[in-house]
């Protein structure tokens, strides 16, 4: 009876510690024109790049997404044999800051300091996670070096405007005086940017982020991610975040309203293991060729001496009519 009572308890602490929902998905960045970073999708400047969408199908941390007029994003992805680039167009019903007041989360006061105590993805924002050499050990998060980083592009703060003035941030590991002063290189070199701009009429924003491959996609050491390694796999991972109203997230960490991901489960998104894939493509995406047209078999021509009957009324659809 011991052992019976025993194993059950060891199942329930087995299926505690699992994740609640297991995602993992690819992207595929093909080169492409280099893209103005302005917060405007221009008519015709992503349409070379690979398109996703979400967040409905990701990863809920906090309260699931049920309808697109709440939040929902329409993305695309590419780079330039120099630099990525990412694009994120987001519908959102309630933007932070702009339709509500900044009111602060009970667990730091100090929120929206730009230093290493505030919160960086305290807002509406997008992070994306970055694992380029496509290695990890178990558990482990970002180093917060070309290797693997995560970077934070916010509507409504960002390391060159300051408050009010949305674009990209130090991310995480922000404690660690290493990550925070190698975050803040890049931005300060413009080897990282963001453009963060709401829509006309305010129900979402666009956000467009360029990453250097040298120094942000290092694949060796000393070694970065250029065409000439062929297509390569990479670690990734991307999180919206979404503030409305305080009591909206009334529960959530931070009163959080969502915060969806790409790839990963509940608790342990950030963990290098449960990332989903970015492949690094070296040539421009071609369509498969078409394939050859069916060849119509005749039948062959029967004797003029063979039985002649009456022509039947032919059930074979014109070709007009598919």
């Amino acid at each position: 009876m011991k052992r019976l009572v025993l194993l059950a308890a060891a199942a329930a602490i087995l299926c505690a510690e699992q994740p609640e929902k297991q995602m993992n998905r690819s992207l595929y960045a093909f080169p492409g024109k280099t893209p103005v970073l302005d917060g405007v999708i221009e008519k015709g400047e992503w349409d070379d790049a690979t398109q996703f969408f979400g967040v409905q199908d990701w990863v809920p941390q906090f309260s699931p997404t049920a309808n697109p007029a709440d939040l929902s994003l329409h993305a695309y992805v590419k780079h330039d044999g120099k630099r990525l680039y990412f694009a994120f167009d987001v519908t959102d019903d309630v933007l932070y800051g702009i339709d509500t007041e900044r009111w602060l989360p009970t667990q730091n006061p100090k929120a929206h300091d730009l230093t290493r105590e505030g919160f960086p993805w305290f807002g509406d924002e997008a992070e994306i996670l970055i694992n380029a050499t496509n290695r990890y050990q178990a558990e482990e998060s970002v180093a917060g070096n070309g290797h693997s980083w995560q970077m934070v592009c916010n509507l409504t703060k960002s390391r060159p405007g300051g408050v009010g003035s949305g674009g990209i941030l130090e991310g995480e590991p922000r404690r660690d005086e290493n990550a925070w002063n190698t975050y803040r290189k890049w931005i300060d070199s413009k080897a990282m940017e963001c453009a963060a701009k709401p829509k006309p009429g305010r129900k979402g924003y666009i956000l467009e982020w360029a990453i250097d491959f040298d120094p942000c996609l290092e694949v060796e050491p000393g070694k970065f991610y250029s065409t000439a390694m062929g297509n390569k796999p990479m670690g990734l991972n991307i999180a919206l975040g979404d503030l409305d109203e305080k009591e909206k997230g009334e529960g959530n960490f931070g009163n959080f309203h969502h915060e969806d991901w790409f790839s990963g489960a509940k608790n342990v998104r950030t963990q290098l293991r449960h990332f989903g894939t970015l492949w690094m493509m070296s040539d421009l995406y071609t369509p498969p060729p078409p394939k050859p047209a069916a060849v119509k078999k005749t039948k062959p021509k029967t004797s003029s001496k063979a039985k002649k009957t009456s022509p039947k009324k032919s059930t074979t659809k014109s070709s007009k009519q598919r």
